[in-house]
């Protein structure tokens, strides 16, 4: 961790040097969630495994494909009996035993072309596959059909010579034994999963997520759905931040704690085994700061970020109830909260996920003009229109409705007090 992890009011952090220093804090974190001592073993049925990253290399069981099939509906042939095949002599061959998706691999007879459909054994002795459709007649007889047509004693036609390997999957085109399938690390997604699923793999190790305490406080705040009471409100950090990071792979716990030092102290008691503590709310310089008044004797540090909205932070190891654990304190604001996870969790927790950590970065025109403290890096809601360029909306840190109808965030750095229509700014797009 580093010595001073958080800049006092006066003299603020920018918001770069407090996501360095939010991201050494949690280091050792995270790289313990790759220990195998914290590793889990899970069955990859039932899609438990999705989203989950590798703990550990995964070999091949077996091979795959486990035999030579076509990879086309056709003739499975021997190239020498098609050598001399031209367009005006053309190379007659015996209809010989069809195989099919599912069957064991029979003994090809010189001289004659078998049916193969596609994904089938290839016969032992046959070296390559013609197409149907190039065939002559270019229908399989007697295959899969009513008319009565039979296959015995009838013959097919070929035009050319086919290359040995034609259209031929050789076994272990995909995967040798004990080869690699996917190394530690992989985050599985669909075409992960389906790769292990053709090896036969029935289970693997994957890393532990993280386990994040997200202790919201305040008097005034109400779950919704409860009764409102004059100079209370519903509150929206848990909701808004457990999806978040949720969505960012990480295993939220729920708390709540009105203002009271004691309240919230017992709240993370409650909950010996988060690996993060988060917190909403109490962390600015009002007479009511729950988090600073409980956290602070205990290791965490309190102070500024040049940041509009979310500058009030706090940061720290809190060594409480026998042990410590790392705490990161947004601001209570909604806008504020969620704008603090985007800029200094999110892509912690989602490079520890095995997801990519940034949101999509462009350049874009501003609709209208702005005005922004040029001591502050103001991070304001906006929307790309159909023409390209962002219609930005206020600045509030209450204004949780216009960051929902958001498409992108739009970034106005220190130093830049005003900003003509026309002048292109930084976004982030959120909407993906």
């Amino acid at each position: 961790m580093t010595s001073n992890p958080i800049a006092p009011a006066q003299h603020p952090a920018t918001p770069a040097e407090h996501a360095d220093a939010v991201s050494q804090l949690l280091a050792p974190i995270f790289d313990s969630l790759a220990d195998d001592a914290r590793s889990e073993l899970i069955a990859l049925s039932r899609g438990a495994a999705s989203g989950r990253v590798l703990a550990a290399d995964v070999r091949s069981p077996i091979t795959v494909p486990p035999f030579r099939n076509s990879q086309m509906d056709g003739y499975a042939v021997r190239a020498a009996d098609l050598e001399s095949a031209a367009a005006d002599a053309p190379a007659t061959l015996r209809i010989g035993t069809t195989s099919a998706a599912g069957d064991a691999v029979h003994e090809h007879v010189p001289g004659t072309a078998a049916p193969v459909m596609t994904g089938a054994p290839i016969p032992s002795g046959a070296d390559a596959v013609v197409p149907i459709e190039i065939a002559d007649p270019p229908r399989f007889i007697g295959i899969g059909t009513e008319t009565g047509e039979s296959s015995a004693d009838t013959t097919v036609r070929f035009y050319a010579p086919v290359q040995a390997g034609a259209f031929v999957r050789e076994a272990g085109a995909d995967l040798a034994a004990g080869s690699t399938i996917l190394p530690a690390g992989t985050r599985l997604g669909p075409a992960q999963l389906g790769s292990l699923a053709s090896a036969g793999v029935t289970e693997v190790r994957v890393r532990a997520r993280p386990v994040v305490l997200l202790l919201s406080t305040g008097h005034e705040l109400r779950a919704p759905g409860d009764e409102l009471e004059p100079g209370q409100i519903y509150d929206a950090n848990t909701a808004s931040l457990t999806a978040a990071m949720e969505d960012s792979g990480a295993i939220v716990q729920v708390a709540f704690a009105p203002d009271d030092a004691s309240a919230v102290l017992h709240a993370i008691a409650q909950h010996p085994d988060a690996d993060l503590i988060v917190t909403t709310g109490g962390v600015s310089a009002g007479a009511f700061e729950v988090v600073r008044d409980a956290l602070e004797p205990a290791g965490v540090r309190f102070g500024k970020v040049a940041m509009q909205p979310g500058g009030p932070q706090g940061l720290g190891t809190a060594r409480l109830h026998e042990r410590a654990v790392p705490v990161i304190a947004f601001p209570g604001n909604p806008v504020s909260a969620l704008l603090s996870f985007e800029m200094f969790l999110r892509p912690i927790l989602r490079r520890s996920a095995g997801l990519d950590p940034c949101r999509r970065v462009q350049r874009a025109p501003l609709a209208e003009a702005l005005s922004s403290p040029r001591e502050k890096h103001q991070i304001r809601r906006g929307r790309l229109r159909a023409d390209g360029s962002v219609e930005v909306g206020a600045p509030g840190s209450h204004l949780l409705h216009d960051y929902a109808r958001a498409t992108v965030l739009v970034h106005v750095p220190i130093g830049v007090d005003a900003l003509p229509a026309g002048a292109e700014v930084e976004v982030w797009r959120i909407d993906e």
